[in-house]
């Protein structure tokens, strides 16, 4: 990757953005739940402020999701701190699981509620527990990092370092 000791503003932004929106689609998101339960009961849902909010907050995260990795690509990230071989695969693999449901969940979303297609919505479903279990260990690691280790880990998502 990338020699840079630190992420820029922007990448910095799109990261807390993009985890603000998360918790909130995880709080807030059962109403989504309940107005896609009448869609299958052959019901009019009912389209209240939080279920145009889940619908439009998931498409926010694609769109950012998109815009980080497409930063990441052109811009690269920092190295990351030296490791047990196990630490850095699993870091790589966090990560690529991270990205893989933040893009894939709004898809699926949308393919369930604009398609009608169920089993985009049983895999949306599913992407909510692995969602909160790798945002737990992404979370759990960077504290490691952060009070056991004290290798300035965290710190790089907290101001730009170049």
């Amino acid at each position: 990757m990338s020699a840079r000791r630190g992420y820029s503003v922007t990448q910095i932004g799109l990261h807390w953005a993009v985890a603000v929106l998360i918790v909130f689609q995880l709080i807030f998101g059962e109403s989504m739940g309940e107005a896609w339960e009448a869609v299958e009961e052959g019901a009019v849902p009912q389209m209240g402020a939080m279920v145009w909010a889940h619908i439009l907050t998931g498409a926010a995260v694609l769109l950012l999701v998109v815009w980080r990795l497409a930063l990441r690509r052109t811009r690269g990230v920092p190295e990351t701190p030296a490791g047990s071989p196990l630490m850095m695969k699993a870091a790589v693999w966090g990560h690529i699981g991270l990205y893989v449901l933040m893009v894939l969940a709004p898809a699926t979303g949308r393919a369930a509620w604009y398609g009608g297609i169920e089993a985009a919505a049983e895999v949306h479903e599913i992407f909510k527990p692995l969602l909160i279990l790798l945002v737990a260990g992404h979370v759990a690691a960077s504290l490691f990092h952060q009070f056991v280790l004290k290798d300035g880990l965290l710190l790089r998502m907290k101001r730009p370092l170049d």
